[in-house]
């Protein structure tokens, strides 16, 4: 999408990208590309998806486990 001006959230960068969400114009910086949001939206949308550990969702290799646990 083209677009000009400056980015909404930093306010110095050039936008190159509108959040589908809530339409700020902002730079790449600025832009979650998978969300098609601006990095606020992002964290708006996405705060409720993990708990209080902080670990939900986390992905373990089978070198990161020691010993002869396996996945």
């Amino acid at each position: 999408m083209s677009v000009s001006g400056l980015c909404q959230v930093c306010e110095s960068n050039a936008a190159e990208e509108s959040c589908e969400r809530c339409g700020a114009l902002v730079c790449e910086r600025h832009y979650d590309g998978e969300h098609a949001m601006c990095v606020s939206c992002v964290a708006e949308t996405t705060r409720g998806d993990r708990d209080d550990r902080g670990d939900r969702g986390r992905r373990f290799h089978e070198q990161d486990v020691p010993g002869e646990h396996r996945f």
